[in-house]
């Protein structure tokens, strides 16, 4: 039986991939220490994803471990010594890491190197999935010539026509503190792979969502979107009248994503992995699809300041993806999407009650 180690287990991304290997027969180890509620508050907190993991997965196994702790790390590694390994532990959010600078780049960066240098001493053949983020290419995005249609921006060069590709400069940019902790792991994942010719990539990812999102205000777009318009509690705009546009990909296409390259591994790959332009939609747009669902409306209140390093328009050019792995595609819609976290949420908020 092949072994998975997967961080952030709890998470949205980690806890997708822990079900997915799950059902293809691999044994799962689960690396969460509900960091997420920390930064957060009770909000994000994830120990229900932990218990649906515990009680759906036969034999997972649960480690309460800070990425942080580097001894911890490497002797997990070496007691583990895992065939595949799924990075998915971070502080994902680009406002809360100005006010947590060392957390985050201790959490983004420091941790990333413990897990590498980890592997690299106990499985160096193991691939390795980063899964990093399209704040990467900082604020450079929004040089890109644009137009405003009716409900979203868009590119008005044809150059971007199927949207950002892994090739555009993560230069001279704003990232945000979060973008540049982010960064210096995404660099050293490539750097492992390629100086220590270990099998790794970076995966880029654009919004990535799905039911078991924890979605909070500073992180996790569509969910807390959701959330907002089933509980009739108002949603902030942040500027750019609305219309800035996001692509989305469900978990479920990211897990499958992560099995082919397991299954086929490069060294010190990156992927901007995304919806694409299919799957892409401005918060207005958003909307409307989740009112379609939830029937209810959407309070909401507009603020006239951008987020910091904020895209006005980011959907990712799959063509790389698709040429690497041409088994590999997006299954589930956009609004399929849309439709299940607007069913999960009602769910849960019904239990709540």
């Amino acid at each position: 039986m092949k072994t998975l180690l997967v961080t952030g287990s709890s998470g949205l991304i980690g806890s997708e991939v822990c079900i997915h290997f799950a059902t293809k027969g691999w044994k799962i180890h689960g690396v969460d220490n509900n960091q997420r509620a920390v930064f957060f508050g009770p909000q994000g907190d994830t120990r229900w994803n932990q218990s649906r993991l515990a009680e759906s997965i036969k034999g997972f196994e649960h480690h309460e471990l800070d990425i942080r702790n580097r001894q911890g790390v490497l002797e997990l590694l070496k007691q583990v010594k895992p065939d595949a390994i799924v990075h998915t532990a971070a502080q994902p959010s680009h406002d809360r890491a100005a006010a947590i600078p060392f957390d985050d780049f201790d959490t983004n960066a420091v941790g990333t190197l413990n897990l590498l240098e980890a592997a690299r001493r106990a499985c160096p053949e193991s691939p390795f999935a980063h899964m990093s983020t399209n704040k990467v290419y900082g604020d450079k995005p929004n040089t890109i010539a644009l137009k405003e249609l009716e409900t979203r921006w868009d590119y008005d060069d044809a150059a971007y026509e199927h949207g950002i590709a892994e090739s555009f400069s993560i230069d001279q940019s704003k990232h945000s503190l979060f973008g540049a902790s982010k960064v210096a792991a995404d660099v050293m994942v490539q750097e492992y792979g390629r100086y220590f010719n270990m099998p790794t990539c970076c995966l880029r990812g654009g919004c990535l969502t799905g039911p078991n999102h924890s979605g909070v205000e500073l992180h996790g777009f569509l969910s807390y979107l959701v959330k907002c318009n089933l509980e009739g509690r108002e949603y902030r705009v942040f500027g750019y009248k609305g219309k800035q546009v996001r692509d989305n990909i469900h978990s479920e296409d990211v897990a499958k994503f992560i099995h082919a390259f397991i299954e086929t591994p490069r060294c010190g790959e990156v992927y901007n992995i995304g919806g694409g332009k299919n799957n892409s939609c401005s918060i207005l747009e958003a909307f409307q699809i989740a009112e379609k669902f939830s029937g209810e409306p959407m309070k909401y209140a507009y603020v006239e300041e951008n987020r910091v390093g904020d895209h006005i328009c980011y959907y990712s050019d799959l063509r790389k993806m698709r040429a690497h792995y041409p088994s590999w595609d997006i299954t589930v819609s956009l609004e399929e999407t849309i439709q299940q976290i607007v069913n999960a949420w009602t769910t849960r908020i019904v239990c709540h009650q």
